[in-house]
């Protein structure tokens, strides 16, 4: 069974993140994931980029993953 800090890994393994936040019962996922690589990319490009990172990993060990992407500016002005 996957692990929510597996994922979380992953995506920063393959993603530049200032923040990355997984929860999950072992097969269905929720992240909330912060990187400068978002900035000027539509919403289904920096889940595609989310996507790129976790690889085969998609479909294969991870069945279902929502998730919310924000610029750090994104996030900064979320948190005022």
């Amino acid at each position: 069974m996957i692990d929510p800090d597996q994922i979380k890994d992953w995506i920063k393994d393959g993603l530049d993140c200032e923040h990355v936040a997984v929860q999950g019962d072992g097969h269905h996922f929720e992240a909330v994931i912060v990187s400068p690589a978002f900035r000027g990319r539509s919403r289904v490009q920096q889940h595609q980029q989310v996507y790129g990172a976790l690889g085969a990993r998609m479909g294969a060990d991870i069945h279902a993953l929502s998730m919310q992407t924000y610029t750090p500016e994104d996030w900064a002005a979320r948190a005022r």
